[in-house]
């Protein structure tokens, strides 16, 4: 029987001992119940003919059937939310990213060896995925979601600004922020991008083995040259950089030369790299040359950052709830105030394109 206000879990993953730990870890939170587990593809068909979960987290290195095939036929058959649990290297990488173009919602990270240990530490991390996962959007009626409550605010990776003033520049700089659903939006967002098109700096939540893969497939899918950051790199018309997992990116600027940092930092809004991270930065070394866009995801990462922005001049474009998976960091954004704009998804590149024109 169904526990009122609870989202229920089916874990599906072929190794007994994750499992158990998975299990243990997803039902420490009272907000989660799991009603299952499955070793393979074909016992949770059996499973969801019993009861349909709220979220399924999926393991994709399976035997009998692989985790992206099973993928393929929920979708297409009874779409649920898929959290997929994926090894750390190597060709999981590739593979949890596919999982992602074909409808998962998010990824949970676990290491070859010594997985039990990396669960349990990353405790607060998996219970917020599963219940941001019980929400997105997929074919089915929307369910709104309330804020997740800061851990830490940016303040405690930008330290304080010696001076307010600014070197004025021309060179447009465009900051993104995104989080659950964010993979394929920004995908779209940016195949949709000219070749010229202004800098782009992202940070997007996810785990720190994902993120150079990540940036390796939409460089072969877009116009423009896609890369994960590195320390002091220069932010390039034409060039869009990705925040490391689990690195701060700051936007910084040296006369007319904008460029990023990379800090390791504690983590705010449970999320390390931080959006807010990155927007208050470039409000402070970007002012009115910076366009800030905000994608799905759920909490209010982002949205203390993008009022900064506007403060200081920046224009800012949320994704609108129509478009997003959660509709959760683009409504913080706009509830703060700092949205100036409000776009479906396939309007935004066109829109920062033409505010570029008009600068």
């Amino acid at each position: 029987m169904k526990t009122p206000g609870r989202v229920r879990v089916l874990i599906v993953d072929d190794s007994a001992s994750v499992r158990q730990v998975l299990r243990e870890v997803l039902e420490s939170d009272p907000q989660i119940e799991v009603i299952g587990v499955a070793q393979d593809p074909y016992v949770a068909v059996e499973r969801i003919k019993q009861e349909i979960p709220d979220v399924m987290t999926l393991d994709i290195e399976m035997p009998r059937m692989d985790g992206l095939t099973f993928l393929d036929r929920i979708m297409s058959q009874h779409p649920i939310p898929v959290v997929v649990c994926s090894t750390l290297t190597g060709h999981g990488s590739d593979t949890a990213l596919a999982a992602l173009e074909k409808g998962a919602v998010d990824i949970i990270a676990k290491p070859k060896l010594g997985a039990k240990e990396f669960m349990e530490e990353s405790r607060v991390r998996i219970c917020d995925v599963v219940k941001s996962a019980a929400r997105a959007r997929l074919q089915r009626p929307r369910v709104s979601i309330d804020s997740v409550k800061p851990k830490l605010t940016a303040d405690a990776v930008i330290a304080a600004p010696a001076s307010r003033a600014l070197i004025q520049t021309t060179e447009t700089v465009v900051v993104v922020g995104a989080s659950t659903g964010g993979t394929e939006a920004l995908r779209e967002f940016l195949e949709a991008l000219p070749l010229d098109a202004p800098g782009v700096v992202i940070v997007q939540h996810m785990p720190e083995a994902f993120t150079a893969r990540f940036a390796q497939r939409l460089d072969h899918s877009c116009r423009v040259a896609v890369k994960e950051a590195a320390e002091n790199d220069s932010v390039l018309r034409g060039q869009v950089l990705i925040a490391p997992g689990n690195r701060h990116l700051l936007l910084k600027r040296s006369g007319a030369r904008y460029f990023v940092e990379l800090r390791d930092g504690p983590l705010v809004s449970r999320h390390r790299p931080s959006v807010d991270v990155l927007f208050r930065s470039a409000a402070r070394y970007g002012g009115r040359n910076v366009i800030g866009v905000i994608m799905t995801g759920m909490g209010d990462d982002g949205a203390r950052g993008m009022l900064e922005m506007k403060q200081a001049g920046s224009f800012n474009i949320a994704q609108n709830e129509a478009t997003s998976v959660v509709f959760g960091m683009p409504a913080e954004a706009i509830k703060a105030g700092g949205v100036d704009r409000v776009l479906p998804l396939g309007e935004i590149a066109r829109e920062v394109v033409r505010l570029c024109h008009a600068q």
